[in-house]
C-alpha cells in the first residue's frame, strides 16, 4: 500500500481495515513460507542448504506451493585404469573372479621402504675392565646370528587354505631416482619391475591360515588379554646382509658416515626397501599391516655393574663356568607411515571388455580395486530452465544395485560399503589433495544392503546450484565480452566442447572413510579409494542397449498468482 500524504491527519475506517487485512495476509504468507521450508528441511536431513535459481525478489502473490519434479539421469561404466593410492596397507596376491562372465583376474603387489629411527645404533660388544670387576657393552661378538624379513597381516580375502608362494626383492638404484616424485609411484599402475633387483632376497610358500601353528600359540594372550599371535610370513635372509648393515652402523658410531641419521639417509645408503609379489597361487589376497627387518644377536647376561654373569650349572657340553649368554631378536627396521609404501594392481583385459562391450551397457558397474566407476550425467540445463523462477529446496539421487547372490560361489565379492559422489573434473585432485566430502561438490553414501539395496544421496541441491551458477557466470562473462557479436548457440557449442565438456558429469567411486572415534561425535578424517575386492551392478545404463535412465527428484518452491 502507498503511504498517505504528510498533510493528511486522518484515515478512513475502511482504508484502515484494508491496510490491516493486507498486513495480516503478508504475515500469514511469511508464516506459511517458514512452515513450508521447515517441513522440507526436516524431510531431507541435515544437508539441506537451499539454492535459489533466478528470482531475486518474492513475487507479490499469496499462492505458495512445494512441488517435486523428476528428471532423467543417464549412467555408464567408466574404466578406472589407475587410482591414487596412499595407504599403509599392502595388498598382495592374485584373485580370479569365479563367475565365467565376471571381471577376470587381477594381481596385487607392493613395495615398501623401511624406517630407521634417528641416530640409530646397535648395542656395543662387551668389554671387561682390566681388573675384571666391571664392564661395558652386552653383545658377545660383533656379528649377526640371524636376519629375517617378516610380513605381518591380520586379514585377507579369498581362500585361507589356498597354496601360494611369495617372493621378496630388494629395491634398486632406479627407485632412488623416483622416490622424491609422488607422481611416479602413488598411482596403482606403477611399473614395479623397474625398481627392484632381479635376484630375490628369498621365496616362501604359505597359506593365509597357517595350519602348522598350534591352537596354544594361536590363542595365546598376554596379561591384559591381548592376543600375542600375529599371522606372518617369514623370509630367512643371508647373514651377509645383516653383517653389512652392522658394519656400516659401527662406522656410523665412529663418525665415518651419516647413514643412520634418519630414514632418508638409511634408505639411500644402506637398505632401499623391498618389493613383494606372489609368483604362485590364485584365490587369496593378503592385507599386509607391516613389514619388519629383524636381526638376532647373542648377548651376555650382566649384573648391575656390567660384569658378565657365569652359569651356575654344567652346560650340555659338560663345560662349567663359561659366560652365560642368550639370543635376542629385535625389530631393527620396519615399514611405517613415515616412509613410502606403494601398491600395484594389474587387471586382466576382461575388465575393459566389460566396459566397452555393448552387451554390458544396459547397466553400469562399480568394481574395486582400481577397476570400474559409474559416470552419471546430471540434467542441470533442464532443471535450470524448469525452475527458473523457483527456489530449489532439495535434490535426491539414488543408485540401485541388482541383487548379488554371494552364495553362488564360495568366495564372491560383495558390494562396496561406501561410495563417493564427486564431480568428474575433481575426481583425481580430490584424492591427491586428501580432501573430505564437503556436501557441496562431493558426498558420501553408505550401501543399504538390508532394506533397499541402494546408495542414496538425500540432498545434492548445493551441487546442482553450484554447477548451474557456474555455467551462468561463464555465459554472462562471455556475453559481456562479445557485446553486439554475441551468438548464444555458438557459445553453447563451444562450452560443450571445451570448458563445459564434463561440467554436468559426476562419478560414483568405491571408497573407505576413516573417522576419528576419540570423541562422542566421530568426525570424518580421511577418504581413500577402496582397494579391497568389491563390485556392484547398478541399474541404469544406456537405453539403446536395454538400460533405463535413473530419476533425480527435485523439490522446489513456487510462488503463484
Amino acid at each position: 500500500t502507498s503511504q498517505m500524504p504528510a498533510t493528511t491527519s486522518t484515515i478512513r475506517f475502511g482504508e484502515l481495515n484494508k491496510n490491516k487485512l493486507i498486513s495480516r495476509r503478508r504475515i500469514m504468507k511469511v508464516k506459511y513460507l517458514g512452515v513450508l521450508l521447515l517441513a522440507l528441511l526436516s524431510l531431507y536431513g541435515c544437508d539441506d542448504n537451499t539454492g535459489t535459481l533466478g528470482m531475486d525478489m518474492l513475487p507479490d502473490s499469496d499462492g505458495i506451493s512445494a512441488k517435486t519434479e523428476t528428471f532423467d539421469v543417464s549412467t555408464k561404466s567408466m574404466l578406472a585404469d589407475k587410482v591414487y593410492s596412499k595407504t599403509s596397507t599392502g595388498y598382495i596376491g592374485k584373485f580370479t573372479d569365479p563367475d565365467p562372465k565376471g571381471f577376470g583376474n587381477y594381481e596385487a603387489s607392493f613395495l615398501a621402504e623401511l624406517n630407521c629411527t634417528e641416530n640409530f645404533t646397535f648395542p656395543a660388544v662387551y668389554e671387561e675392565s682390566a681388573d675384571g670387576k666391571s664392564g661395558k657393552g652386552t653383545m658377545v661378538k660383533d656379528e649377526v646370528e640371524k636376519i629375517q624379513l617378516v610380513v605381518y597381516y591380520s586379514s585377507w580375502f579369498g581362500d585361507s587354505l589356498n597354496a601360494c608362494r611369495m617372493s621378496a626383492y630388494e629395491l634398486n638404484d632406479e627407485w632412488l631416482k623416483v622416490r622424491k616424485d609422488p607422481d611416479k609411484y602413488r598411482y596403482t599402475n606403477i611399473d614395479t619391475k623397474l625398481y627392484h633387483e632381479s635376484k630375490a632376497l628369498g621365496k616362501k610358500a604359505y597359506t593365509a591360515y597357517d595350519t602348522s601353528v598350534p591352537d596354544s600359540v594361536r590363542k595365546a594372550t598376554d596379561s591384559n588379554g591381548n592376543s600375542t599371535y600375529y599371522p606372518n610370513i617369514t623370509f630367512p635372509l643371508d647373514k651377509e646382509l645383516g653383517n653389512n648393515i652392522l658394519k656400516l652402523n659401527r662406522q656410523y658410531q665412529e663418525k665415518k658416515n651419516d647413514f643412520f641419521d634418519n630414514s632418508d639417509k638409511f634408505i639411500e645408503n644402506v637398505f632401499k626397501g623391498v618389493y613383494l609379489q606372489t609368483d604362485y597361487g590364485d584365490g587369496t589376497i593378503l592385507y599386509v599391516d607391516r613389514v619388519d627387518l629383524q636381526m638376532q644377536f647373542r648377548f651376555h647376561y650382566v649384573d648391575s655393574l656390567g660384569v658378565k654373569l657365569t652359569k651356575k650349572v654344567t652346560d650340555k657340553n659338560g663345560e662349567a663356568g663359561t659366560d652365560s649368554t642368550y639370543l635376542a631378536t629385535a625389530v631393527a627396521f620396519a615399514s611405517t607411515k613415515e616412509v613410502i609404501q606403494a601398491n600395484k594392481f594389474e587387471n586382466s583385459e576382461k575388465l575393459a571388455e566389460k566396459v566397452n562391450n555393448d552387451n554390458e551397457k544396459g547397466w553400469s558397474y562399480l568394481k574395486s580395486p582400481a577397476g570400474i566407476f559409474t559416470e552419471a550425467t546430471l540434467p542441470y540445463d533442464e532443471i535450470a530452465k524448469k525452475l527458473a523462477n523457483d527456489t530449489l529446496n532439495a535434490v535426491k539421487l539414488t543408485f540401485t544395485n541388482y541383487k548379488q547372490d554371494n552364495q553362488e560361489y564360495k568366495f564372491s565379492m560383495s558390494a562396496p560399503q561406501t561410495v563417493l559422489l564427486v564431480r568428474q573434473k575433481d575426481m583425481e585432485s580430490f584424492f591427491v589433495n586428501n580432501e573430505l566430502a564437503d556436501n557441496v561438490t562431493s558426498f558420501v553414501a553408505t550401501h543399504n544392503s538390508v532394506e533397499t539395496n541402494q546408495y542414496t544421496f538425500k540432498n545434492i541441491a548445493r551441487l546442482v546450484s553450484t554447477c548451474i551458477n557456474e555455467k551462468k557466470a561463464a555465459k554472462q562473462k562471455a556475453k559481456e565480452a562479445a557485446g553486439a557479436a554475441w551468438d548464444e548457440a555458438a557459445w553453447e557449442d563451444e562450452w560443450n566442447e571445451g570448458e563445459g565438456k564434463n561440467w554436468n558429469k559426476v562419478v560414483l567411486i568405491p571408497v573407505v572413510v576413516t573417522y576419528d572415534t576419540s570423541s562422542n561425535n566421530p568426525s570424518m578424517i580421511g577418504i581413500q579409494h577402496d582397494l579391497k575386492p568389491t563390485y556392484a551392478k547398478l541399474k541404469g545404463g544406456d537405453p539403446a542397449f536395454g538400460g533405463s535412465t535413473l530419476k533425480i527428484e527435485v523439490t522446489h518452491t513456487s510462488f503463484n498468482k
